[in-house]
């Protein structure tokens, strides 16, 4: 029988990567833009980011219960997220699935799907960046 994300990492551990990804987005240069697009304060979306990915890798739904929509699309409407963003996103998820000791077999369960929900919020063909070199005017970050 094979085993959900969920029941191989277990909640603590999905938190802990949550917040292990959001520590190396707000420090890596490599994901300045992705940063850019969150306000100052980082607990309030790794507190809704950890209770999504409990769901959405098999476990309770507590995003569902305290948001009631698990849209993901919606939020992220405000924000020009191009492919450069999608793999910043990416990229900071990758070193925290590494920081956190996820085993090669959950790495390999969640890239797909991970690069998905990362997709599913593109919302531009271009990033925030090349949008502003285009338009001065545009607020593409909060």
């Amino acid at each position: 029988m094979n085993q959900t994300p969920y029941q191989l990492l277990g909640e603590a551990k999905i938190r802990e990567l949550v917040a292990t990804f959001y520590q190396i987005m707000d420090q890596d240069p490599q994901a300045h833009e992705l940063r850019q697009m969150h306000a100052e304060d980082l607990q309030p979306v790794t507190e809704k980011l950890a209770d999504y990915l409990i769901g959405w890798m098999g476990g309770p739904p507590i995003y569902a219960e305290k948001n009631g929509s698990v849209c993901m699309t919606t939020p992220h409407e405000p924000y020009v997220i191009g492919p450069r963003e999608r793999d910043q996103w990416l990229y900071c998820m990758d070193r925290a699935l590494e920081a956190v000791g996820a085993s090669d077999d959950v790495k390999q369960m969640l890239k797909t799907p991970l690069y998905r929900v990362a997709d599913a919020v593109r919302n531009s063909d271009f990033s925030a960046a090349d949008r502003l070199a285009e338009d001065p005017n545009l607020i593409a970050v909060r």
